[in-house]
């Protein structure tokens, strides 16, 4: 699956790129003999400290892409709750890498944008196949 990288600031654009890098945190992998989904935020959470630093950084990026759109500082606060509550319950150790696998943040967020471009940008909509 090739997947070409939207550099527009249109919100089509923006879309696409919100949708892949949610798709890498989330749902990159499949552990063999559960097959569940998990990405990078779950893997790279496993490590102490700096995973669950970069994976919050990661995540604040579906928020600045939010305010890219132009959604409201409501939404853009409860996406950074998302991803705060994310963070800080994921670095505890051993419950949080099972929390990593349960709370999914970035996804929650990505439905906040989706229901976002539906009533704010309709002709932004991407169709999934």
């Amino acid at each position: 699956m090739e997947m070409d990288l939207p550099l527009g600031s249109d919100p089509v654009s923006i879309t696409r790129r919100v949708e892949m890098v949610e798709r890498v945190l989330e749902n990159a992998f499949t552990i063999p003999g559960l097959r569940r989904k998990v990405g990078l935020d779950a893997v790279v959470g496993l490590v102490p400290v700096a995973g669950d630093v970069i994976t919050a950084l990661m995540g604040l990026y579906l928020v600045w892409e939010g305010r890219n759109l132009g959604m409201s500082k409501w939404q853009l606060a409860r996406m950074t709750a998302n991803v705060g509550v994310d963070t800080l319950l994921g670095a505890i150790p051993v419950v949080g890498d099972a929390f990593d696998f349960l709370f999914r943040s970035n996804t929650r967020n990505l439905k906040i944008i989706r229901r976002h471009i539906a009533k704010h940008h309709p002709h932004a909509q991407v169709i999934e196949g």
